[in-house]
């Protein structure tokens, strides 16, 4: 018998969910600062989750903890999605931030503010994310098409427009005429993945307005640049994509909205976004699914 392994405790949480088995799961791994970065690699491609993050002490004295996050090719992400929202529910509804409010997150070079609140008896989490970038526009609208599996002969089908914004990740956000045209993209990785390198971006997330109701919009979110075919709830998208709309409203001040995402994968998902002149905050909240040990 190996009597060297570590016991390393983890949780799995279904992040911008009501209830289990709906929204994006995360694998929580705690106490982490033991493990090398090899080692996180392994687990999140063990896991195979869209993401997994672990919380380890902070390297810069304001912050309160640091969280790493992998997805199930062992890339590391630094965008404020789910991946961080769900460190920060657990650590809440485990008891560790002591009644505080106000916390700060390092992730990657960035340090943002946390603020915990309770809705309905459970934890809520509103993230900060990095100050929102316009990357540039996409302008081959076609070959997004092709990519995104949308039959060009429809008039009625195909991307109206297509931005790349970051407040911490780079995505293509794609605005798609309705819902129906939404749900029927199968996008194709292989014409997909280059132009998503030309235009800077990491991952593409088709959205629609239209017929939905007031600040509200329905999406899907693709990533074949790490490995993800599908993501029910993608925060570090939201993000850029509530910044889009409040920039496109012309509105100007303060504005919220809501994105619903992951409807056709089974896992409902709402992302709350609030638009600043100059920030946009992301909040949610979730629930425990599963507890368990890695022997490693």
């Amino acid at each position: 018998m190996n009597t060297t392994n570590k016991i390393q405790q983890y949780a799995i949480v279904d992040v911008f969910a009501e209830r289990p088995l709906r929204g994006n799961p995360l694998a929580v791994v705690a106490d982490a600062d033991d493990l090398d970065e090899h080692t996180m690699r392994a687990i999140a491609v063990e896991f195979n989750l869209s993401e997994t993050s672990f919380v380890l002490a902070p390297t810069e004295a304001s912050a309160d903890f640091r969280i790493r996050s992998f997805t199930p090719t062992g890339d590391e992400v630094f965008g404020v999605g789910h991946n961080a929202l769900g460190v920060w529910w657990w650590l809440a509804e485990t008891g560790q931030l002591r009644e505080r409010t106000s916390f700060v997150q390092q992730l990657g070079d960035e340090l943002l503010p946390v603020s915990i609140g309770r809705e309905n008896g459970r934890a809520t989490v509103s993230l900060s994310q990095a100050m929102p970038r316009h990357i540039g526009d996409v302008g081959d609208l076609q070959a997004l098409a092709e990519a995104l599996g949308l039959d060009k002969t429809e008039p009625a089908l195909g991307p109206q427009e297509a931005v790349v914004v970051s407040t911490g990740a780079a995505h293509m956000l794609v605005r798609l005429v309705s819902r129906d045209e939404v749900d029927r993209a199968e996008p194709n990785a292989s014409m997909l993945l280059p132009l998503l390198e030309r235009a800077g971006a990491q991952g593409c997330y088709v959205f629609t307005t239209s017929g939905e109701q007031s600040g509200e919009a329905y999406a899907r979110f693709f990533n074949p640049t790490v490995g993800i075919r599908e993501d029910p709830a993608t925060g570090s998208a939201a993000g850029p994509l509530g910044w889009l709309l409040a920039n496109r409203s012309g509105a100007g001040g303060q504005e919220t909205f809501t994105v619903v995402q992951g409807v056709g994968m089974g896992r409902e998902s709402h992302i709350r976004i609030l638009v600043r002149p100059d920030a946009v905050e992301l909040t949610g909240s979730a629930v425990l699914t599963a507890t368990g040990q890695l022997h490693l």
